[in-house]
């Protein structure tokens, strides 16, 4: 097994000396550079090329956002599997992490042995994703099974910006699927819809309303209102009007029935 070459990026000296010391004295893994702010991080990114960056989020000179944005215009032959560090919890650093593409967020204070744990997976991830990126150069055959609804409902979210790791993701899943399989539903959602989401998932009706709204938010707060409408196929989509909760399902569940459609025809 090749060793993993790990670089961190992090302005609290005794942490980042202790990140160091603990993944040195892992087998396969070797720390080649330590950068104290944002700037000295993207100047050693250039000379070192790492295997896995480990960067904290807030730091002088440039943060560790403008490093993530940065990543792939510096001229690295390979983008670095990447593991953001950080006392912010809050949902909206988390999406703007995700979208500039970290593998993964850990919040401070974390478990050690965990780090060493995303160490090797991310490393893993970028292998994965420099193999991907060589098989999608070459011409892809037609998929040999058509995608499940969940699949396809999966792909969907992804693309407008819901993330899989919030609550609404989950019930909204749920909803698109159930209204596919009885659409009289759109009329009953909170006498029925709800309800039937909530049983599931042993919640109440309440929290599923609130979990979906703040899926739609997130979404729209990431402003990508021309995937959305991509998605969607047609411009019904503007920043400045978010649809409803009843009006976001119908919308993903009426996409869906026209590919299904498309399909079967």
């Amino acid at each position: 097994m090749e060793t993993i070459r790990v670089m961190i990026a992090e302005d609290n000296i005794p942490l980042r000396e202790m990140v160091a010391d603990y993944l040195s004295r892992m087998e396969g893994i070797e720390v080649i550079g330590k950068a104290a702010d944002g700037v000295q991080a993207m100047d050693m990114l250039r000379d070192l090329e790492p295997d896995v960056l480990i960067c904290d989020m807030i730091m002088p000179q440039a943060d560790g956002f403008a490093v993530l944005e940065q990543l792939d215009d510096i001229g690295l032959s390979r983008r670095p599997g990447t593991i953001a560090l950080t006392a912010l919890g809050r949902d909206d650093f988390i999406s703007r992490a995700i979208d500039l593409g970290v593998d993964y967020y850990m919040v401070k204070p974390f478990d050690f042995r965990l780090l060493g744990q995303r160490v090797r997976e991310a490393a893993d991830h970028r292998q994965r994703k420099a193999a991907q990126k060589k098989r999608e150069a070459q011409p892809a055959p037609p998929p040999a099974v058509p995608l499940s609804i969940e699949e396809r409902i999966a792909n969907l979210f992804l693309t407008v910006g819901i993330p899989a790791h919030i609550k609404g993701y989950q019930y909204l899943r749920e909803a698109v699927r159930m209204v596919m399989e009885h659409p009289d539903l759109m009329g009953r959602i909170t006498k029925e819809l709800y309800p039937g989401i909530a049983k599931r998932f042993g919640t109440s009706a309440s929290k599923v309303e609130r979990a979906i709204r703040h899926a739609i938010e997130v979404a729209w707060n990431r402003g990508r209102i021309d995937a959305l409408n991509e998605a969607f196929g047609r411009n019904v989509c503007s920043l400045d009007e978010k649809p409803t909760n009843g009006e976001f399902i119908a919308l993903v569940a009426d996409r869906l029935a026209i590919e299904q459609g498309l399909r079967a025809g």
